[in-house]
């Protein structure tokens, strides 16, 4: 068999060399200062914006995934309005607050989609709420959901239901836009304040983004879903003394490695 070279052998040996050195480089992550976002899930309106006069004095900032957005009053309504305008982020949470994974099982992705996620866009787009991320109800989620969910939101926050060890949790920033958040509620079965302040240590010795969410603030607890407003002041006042940074679920998406 004669093998003919010519001039362009070189360049095309060359241009496959490049391409599969190309393939082989990974997105750049790009460098953060230590923080933690503060989330809040449901439609607690009033007791989110009495939180929010308590712990201004820290200049705080927090994301409220907001549901059932057409059952909130309008005075509730313009609390959100001008939370959002004080630098608070408002997020969607569901129409309906279903159990994403438990209604696509039973109706499929494309009701879910149709019943849940596009009427809160609309909704919250016509009541002024400049949303682009999104957090499961019950924080339960699959590979399928976040599929769908992706072209319509920066970013999509699920649930970190285990007590691990600081450096196996998953409620740090993970270069995704899927993340995932440590329940803050007293009645999580993992929630105390010594495994919280391991999580921050955690957060400001490797540099790390900690996520937290909880439900209704409350100064005494009475019930499931409400978190404490003196735990509340322990994570603000951590974070003053230690130069962490406040965050917002929406400024994750500035942090996503970028593409080679």
């Amino acid at each position: 068999m004669k093998i003919i070279f010519t001039k362009a052998l070189p360049f095309l040996m060359l241009l496959t060399l490049f391409s599969c050195e190309t393939k082989k480089e990974k997105p750049k992550s790009k460098p953060y200062k230590a923080g933690v976002i503060l989330s809040f899930d449901d439609a607690y309106v009033d007791e989110w914006y009495e939180a929010d006069q308590a712990l201004k004095k820290y200049a705080w900032k927090a994301t409220f995934n907001v549901c059932r957005i057409d059952s909130i009053g309008e005075p509730q309504i313009k609390k959100l309005l001008e939370m959002q305008k004080y630098g608070h982020e408002i997020a969607g949470h569901g129409y309906h607050h279903y159990n994403a994974v438990k209604f696509v099982k039973q109706n499929g992705i494309k009701k879910y989609l149709e019943q849940e996620i596009d009427p809160m866009i609309v909704s919250l787009k016509k009541k002024s709420f400049k949303t682009t991320t999104f957090a499961y109800p019950y924080g339960e989620r699959s590979n399928e959901l976040d599929r769908a969910l992706s072209p319509k939101f920066k970013i999509i926050r699920g649930r970190a239901f285990g007590g691990e060890a600081p450096e196996k949790q998953d409620s740090y920033f993970n270069n995704s836009k899927i993340v995932f958040a440590f329940d803050i509620d007293n009645s999580h079965i993992h929630f105390s304040i010594p495994y919280l302040l391991e999580l921050l240590d955690y957060a400001k010795k490797h540099n790390k983004i900690l996520i937290l969410c909880g439900h209704k603030p409350v100064k005494e607890i009475t019930e499931n879903y409400q978190t404490k407003i003196e735990t509340l002041e322990f994570i603000c006042k951590y974070m003053k003394l230690n130069g962490l940074k406040f965050y917002k679920l929406s400024d994750l998406d500035d942090l996503l490695p970028e593409q080679p």
